[in-house]
């Protein structure tokens, strides 16, 4: 087999194990006969043309560029073992990769202004799943969560307290769903201690998580329908959607609201009315504590919290 014959065989593999879905693309319908990404989606993903892209994939990979060579590695989700057999196949050795720019530990007074002002459930999560800052009606959702030690996480709370089998109704799926998220932010970010760190704890304390790893399946946290057991309202069916923050990059705003002619809809209701109790209780009481009780868990976390992530 010659180097040409390597190229394309090892580019067209790579392509076919992607998952439309995974790489942002809509879920494809029974008509699409293409295992995995198009040759156009793959040149999508990477900045490139598709008659460039063809041209690559057809051995033509010599004078492509570190850059182009990197972001062909982002757009296959390529490992790093791979990302470096790439640039063999190009004839020559990699750039060592960077850390990637430091994610905001707290989001910006305008943001929470944003959060305030919305009638649906806003959580503010980064790539590990911490939990930066909430809303008012959040943070009664998420209370369950909120109430852990150090940096609320959801990926933590869904694997190692006892309370999330009873708190999410579809709690094998949930756990599903965490560890691909965190798969997928893996990839992205081989560089993140903290991420690195937050799996190596969950490998150690859950069997459960470490059986969710072995099945290295990756998800985008986009949209759905997620369902609780909320331990003051009872059932809640909610729609939940995940907002980019272009400012913030690394932050995503996750919102839940109730349908319409939900069954659940009068628990939403009282939800809401619980959580504008809370927060109008909380008011005038300095900035240490408001209210009677304990002291609250916070719409925001400060940046140093940022360490138990």
């Amino acid at each position: 087999m010659n180097d040409k014959d390597s190229v394309r065989d090892f580019l067209m593999s790579r392509r076919a194990r992607v998952r439309p879905e995974e790489a942002g693309f809509p879920r494809p319908g029974r008509s699409r006969r293409v295992p995995g990404l198009r040759r156009e989606e793959v040149a999508v993903r990477a900045g490139v043309s598709v008659e460039y892209y063809t041209r690559l994939e057809r051995g033509h990979i010599a004078g492509a560029s570190d850059a182009v060579l990197n972001a062909l590695a982002r757009a296959l989700r390529l490992s790093e073992a791979e990302r470096v057999h790439l640039f063999d196949l190009a004839g020559r050795a990699p750039a060592p990769l960077t850390a990637s720019a430091s994610v905001p530990e707290r989001v910006r007074e305008s943001v929470q202004r944003l959060l305030d002002g919305m009638d649906s459930a806003a959580v503010v999560e980064n790539h590990r799943a911490d939990i930066i800052a909430t809303n008012a009606i959040g943070r009664l959702l998420y209370s369950p969560q909120l109430e852990m030690d150090g940096r609320p996480n959801s990926v933590r709370f869904a694997f190692l307290d006892p309370r999330a089998e009873e708190y999410f109704v579809e709690w094998a799926d949930i756990r599903r769903m965490c560890a691909a998220s965190l798969r997928m932010a893996a990839g992205s970010n081989p560089l993140d201690e903290k991420l690195t760190a937050l799996i190596g704890e969950l490998s150690i304390r859950s069997p459960l998580f470490r059986q969710e790893w072995a099945g290295h399946h990756v998800h985008i946290h986009q949209t759905g329908i997620k369902r609780f057991r909320h331990p003051e309202v009872g059932r809640l069916d909610l729609q939940f959607d995940v907002l980019e923050m272009p400012g913030e990059p690394g932050l995503k705003i996750v919102t839940y609201h109730v349908a319409e002619n939900n069954p659940t809809e009068q628990n939403w209701r009282l939800l809401a009315s619980l959580a504008l109790t809370k927060e109008r209780g909380q008011e005038g009481h300095g900035p240490g504590q408001r209210g009677t009780g304990p002291a609250p868990v916070p719409s925001r976390w400060p940046e140093e919290a940022g360490a138990d992530g």
